[in-house]
C-alpha cells in the first residue's frame, strides 16, 4: 500500500502535511507520534472511513484489510457467534466452511461460548470480540488503533503473543513500549518535527530511540551551523553590499532562504517537546506514613483479598498487578479510606495527605472551560513561591493558547489527562496513588511522567498496565489474584515467569486428567451386550485416547505460524480438527451407550 502526499486538517489545526508513506507485507510498524499528530486519523483515511484533504492511497487489487478501532462497538441484541458471523457475511463460500472458521477463531480468542450477549461482555472481552471479527476475514493488513485499551496486562500479553506470531501485516498505534519492542519491526513516528513529517525506522523500539536520538541531534547541528551562516549573510548586508550585481543580487536572495529554513529547522525542533511534569511532597520526615495489617475485603460475595499487610514509607513506590475486577481499585478505596475492611486495620498518620489520579476522570469537571480547570480562581496562582499566569501554566502541559477557552469535554483523552496531572502537582502529597495515568498519554509526556514518578520523595502506589513504567518506577510489586491472594514480587518480569509456570502446570494436569477419562456407568439397559460390542467396549478407552490425541496434534498444528499463513494447509487442518472433534463425540456416545446395557 502506498499512500502519496496525504494531509488532514480540522479547521484551522493541521495534523500532517503531504506525507508520503508505504506499507508492505513484511512489516509489522509500530506508528507513535504526540497526541494531537494524527495518528488514529492517518489510520482512518487508510481504512477508507476518512477522506484525506488532500493526497491519495493505491493498494494492490483485492487486498483484505482489517480495522479495529479504539472504541468496541457491536449492533444490539448480537451474540458473540452472530457478531464474528457477521463478518463473513458478503464473503463467497460455503456456509458451513465459514462457521467452522467462525468456531476455531472465537475458540483461539478464549471464548467458550457462542451463545453469549456481546452487549454483556467486559471491556477486555468485547476488545478480543471486535479482533476476532477482523481476524476472522484473514486479513493482509491489520490496523489496530490502540488494541491494548480496556486489557489488563494479561491481556496485553496474550495480544502481543498473538501479533508475535500473525501470519499478516500490521500498523499498530500503541504507547505500549514494551509491545512494540515486543512485536514491530518497524516503527514510525508521525510528528511536525521531522522534514516529511514522520521519521521511519527499520527494527525495534529501541532501535528507533537510538537512530531518533542521532536524527534530532543531527538537525540540531544543522540549525545550529544554519544559524552561524545567517548571522554572518545578516552582518554582509548590514554593511550595505551593492545589489546592484547579479552576483550580490544572488547572494541577497540566498541569504532570505537561508532564513527562511533556519525558521522552519527552530519550528521543528522546538516542537519536539513534552509536557513537564513535577510533583511535590509535604517533606514529612515520617517513617511509616500508611500500614496495613491483616486486612481483608469481600464484594458481592468474592474474596478479594485477605490477610493483606502491607506498610507505605516515603521514598516507596509499589506497583499493583492483577486482572480487571481483581480488586486493585478496591485496595485504592481502602488505602484512601472510602472503603473500610472487613476484617484487619488501616493505620495513617496523622494529617496524612493523599492526592488521587483516577483513571475514570470523575474529578474533571467537563462544562468548565480549560483556563479554569486549571486556575479556578482566577489567571494568575503562586506556584513553589513563584507568580505563574495560566497561559505559562498551560504552555508547560502542551496545550495552546487558543484552547484556554475550550471546555474541558471538547479535550481528547489524553489532553483531560494532562489537566488531570497538572491539578495533582499543586497538592503537595505525602502519599500519590496514580491509578492508570497512561491512558491516552503520548510516549514523550509518558517518559516525563516517569522521570517525575520516580523522583517523587512520598510514597506512591502505582496501578497501570505499562510494564515499562512499572520496571522503571516500582521498588516492588503487589499482584492480587481476585480469589483472596495477594503476593509480593521483585519485578514484572518475576511475576510474569511465576504465571507462565503455574499456567504450564494447569495446562498439564488438565491434560493428564482428559487423557484419562472415567465416566460414570449408566444404569443396565435392558438388552445384553454380544461378544462383538462386549469386545467393542473393551477398545473403547484406548480409541478414545487416540481419537483426543489426534485432535490435539490438530490443534497445535493450528496455532503453528507456519500453518496460519498458509490458507490451503490451514483449511485442510481445520478439517481435520472437525472430524476429530466428530469422532471424539461419537466414541464418547457410543461407550455411555454399551455402558448403560452392560450388566
Amino acid at each position: 500500500m502506498n499512500c502519496t502526499a496525504l494531509s488532514k486538517a480540522f479547521g484551522i489545526r493541521t495534523l500532517f502535511r503531504d506525507v508520503s508513506i508505504s506499507f508492505d507485507d513484511t512489516e509489522r510498524t509500530g506508528l507513535i507520534g504526540p497526541n494531537g499528530s494524527g495518528k488514529s486519523t492517518l489510520l482512518k483515511i487508510i481504512a477508507g472511513l476518512e477522506q484525506a484533504d488532500q493526497g491519495q492511497i493505491e493498494s494492490r487489487r483485492n487486498l483484505r484489510l482489517g480495522y479495529l478501532p479504539q472504541e468496541d462497538t457491536f449492533p444490539a441484541g448480537q451474540t458473540v457467534g452472530q457478531v464474528v458471523q457477521s463478518a463473513l457475511r458478503d464473503e463467497a463460500g460455503d456456509e458451513r466452511e465459514k462457521l467452522t472458521r467462525v468456531q476455531i477463531q472465537l475458540s483461539k480468542m478464549g471464548f467458550a461460548d457462542a451463545d453469549v450477549p456481546a452487549e454483556t461482555l467486559s471491556g477486555g472481552w468485547r476488545k478480543r470480540l471486535a479482533l476476532a471479527r477482523e481476524l476472522v476475514r484473514q486479513p493482509d493488513l491489520l490496523l489496530l488503533d490502540e488494541p491494548t485499551n480496556h486489557l489488563d496486562l494479561e491481556g496485553i500479553l496474550w495480544l502481543e503473543k498473538l501479533l508475535s506470531a500473525a501470519p499478516f501485516a500490521f500498523v499498530v498505534v500503541s504507547h505500549d513500549r514494551y509491545l512494540l519492542e515486543n512485536v514491530t519491526n518497524r516503527v514510525v513516528e508521525l510528528n511536525s518535527s521531522y522534514p516529511d513529517g514522520y521519521l521511519s525506522i527499520k527494527g525495534t523500539y529501541s532501535d528507533f530511540l537510538e537512530k531518533r536520538e542521532e536524527f534530532l541531534e543531527a538537525q540540531s547541528a544543522q540549525q545550529r551551523a544554519l544559524a552561524s551562516r545567517v548571522r554572518r549573510e545578516v552582518e554582509w548586508l548590514k554593511r550595505g553590499a551593492k545589489a546592484r550585481t547579479t552576483k550580490a543580487k544572488g547572494r541577497i536572495q540566498q541569504a532570505g532562504e537561508m532564513m527562511e529554513e533556519l525558521a522552519e529547522l527552530k519550528v521543528r525542533n522546538a516542537s519536539a517537546g513534552a509536557a513537564q511534569i513535577d510533583f511535590a511532597a509535604t517533606g514529612r520526615q515520617t517513617r511509616k506514613l500508611l500500614v496495613a495489617k491483616d486486612v481483608s475485603k469481600a464484594m458481592g460475595g468474592r474474596t478479594l483479598f485477605e490477610h493483606l499487610n502491607l506498610v507505605l514509607s516515603p521514598g516507596m513506590k509499589l506497583g499493583l498487578l492483577g486482572a480487571n475486577g481483581s480488586g486493585k481499585s478496591t485496595l485504592i478505596r481502602l488505602l484512601t479510606g472510602q472503603v473500610e475492611p472487613d476484617a484487619g486495620s488501616v493505620w495513617r498518620a496523622d494529617g496524612l495527605r493523599v492526592v488521587l489520579f483516577e483513571q475514570a476522570r470523575r474529578q474533571l469537571d467537563r462544562s468548565v472551560t480549560l483556563r479554569r480547570a486549571l486556575f479556578p480562581s482566577g489567571d494568575n496562582m503562586s506556584y513553589r513561591g513563584s507568580p505563574t499566569h495560566v497561559s505559562g501554566w498551560a504552555k508547560r502541559f502542551l496545550f495552546r493558547s487558543e484552547q484556554l477557552d475550550m471546555t474541558v469535554g471538547e479535550l481528547s483523552g489524553g489532553e483531560q489527562s494532562r489537566v488531570l496531572i497538572a491539578n495533582m502537582m499543586l497538592e503537595p502529597a505525602d502519599l500519590l496513588i496514580v491509578d492508570e495515568p497512561t491512558n491516552d498519554l503520548d510516549i514523550a509526556s509518558l517518559e516525563v511522567l516517569e522521570e517525575s514518578l520516580a523522583d517523587f520523595p512520598g510514597a506512591l502506589v502505582l496501578v497501570t498496565h505499562d510494564r515499562f513504567m512499572l520496571d522503571r518506577i516500582s521498588t516492588e510489586i503487589l499482584a492480587l489474584d481476585g480469589r483472596g491472594g495477594a503476593y509480593p514480587y521483585a519485578s514484572v518480569s518475576q511475576w510474569q515467569t511465576a504465571k507462565e509456570e503455574a499456567e504450564e502446570r494447569l495446562a498439564a494436569e488438565a491434560k493428564s486428567a482428559q487423557s484419562k477419562p472415567q465416566p460414570k456407568p449408566a444404569a443396565a439397559g435392558p438388552k445384553r451386550l454380544t461378544w462383538n460390542e462386549q469386545r467393542e467396549l473393551e477398545q473403547m478407552e484406548e480409541k478414545i485416547l487416540a481419537a483426543e490425541e489426534e485432535l490435539h496434534a490438530n490443534q497445535q498444528l493450528m496455532e503453528d505460524p507456519s500453518v496460519l499463513a498458509d490458507h490451503v494447509r490451514l483449511r485442510e487442518v481445520c478439517s481435520k480438527v472437525d472430524a476429530a472433534q466428530k469422532l471424539v463425540q461419537t466414541l464418547y456416545e457410543r461407550w455411555q451407550e454399551l455402558e448403560s446395557r452392560k450388566r
